[in-house]
């Protein structure tokens, strides 16, 4: 059974409930990781949500999104999502914006509620193999169109792409170029993980 790490206000670790369950009309606060993939050429990998998720099913947005396990790092997380997910093997992973955090319902009263790092992931492989119960579909585009066309509306997408893409256009047009964040702005929850990746 896959479980979340429930947090405070303050992004404090409080428990764990089942992934299952946790997504209802009064979702509790948990940690969460967002991922934007870019080639070398700077276009993103985006992603169609699989028609059967319980949260914006059928919803473009960006690479992967997922859940880090109980002392799991973020950083372990998102390259295991993305095999998971994409088929795809990843080693260049950076931190773009350490403390997102968004509140989202749905039409049907299902609430988005997570603290949700997001990072940057830098990928030159075989293309991906979508797992169909999690993505229906995935493109690459240009990076800067997309931005444009998510900003001005003229594109539908998940709730916190938008808010996201607004945040990480203010770090520059070129992902290439975007600085790392401080590993020290994540939650604490999410620190707790990348401490226990640090060499001793």
């Amino acid at each position: 059974m896959e479980y979340v790490v429930l947090l405070d206000d303050a992004g404090r670790s409080i428990g764990i409930e089942p992934k299952a369950t946790v997504h209802t009309t009064e979702t509790p606060l948990h940690l969460a990781f967002s991922a934007y993939v870019f080639d070398r050429r700077g276009n993103l990998l985006i992603t169609r949500r699989a028609l059967e998720k319980v949260t914006w099913p059928g919803v473009w947005t960006n690479s992967c999104c997922g859940h880090p396990a109980p002392e799991e790092s973020l950083e372990d997380t998102v390259r295991r999502r993305l095999n998971q997910e994409l088929g795809i093997d990843v080693d260049d992973v950076s931190l773009a914006l350490p403390f997102f955090r968004y509140r989202a319902v749905m039409d049907t009263g299902i609430v988005e509620n997570e603290i949700c790092p997001v990072f940057r992931v830098i990928y030159d492989g075989p293309q991906p193999l979508p797992d169909p119960e999690e993505v229906e579909s995935a493109e690459w585009v240009d990076w800067q169109e997309f931005s444009d066309s998510v900003l001005s509306s003229s594109r539908d997408v998940s709730p916190w792409c938008r808010e996201q893409v607004q945040q990480l256009r203010q770090l520059g047009l070129d992902p290439g170029q975007w600085p790392t964040a401080d590993a020290a702005a994540l939650p604490p929850a999410a620190r707790e993980g990348m401490d226990r990746r640090l060499p001793r």
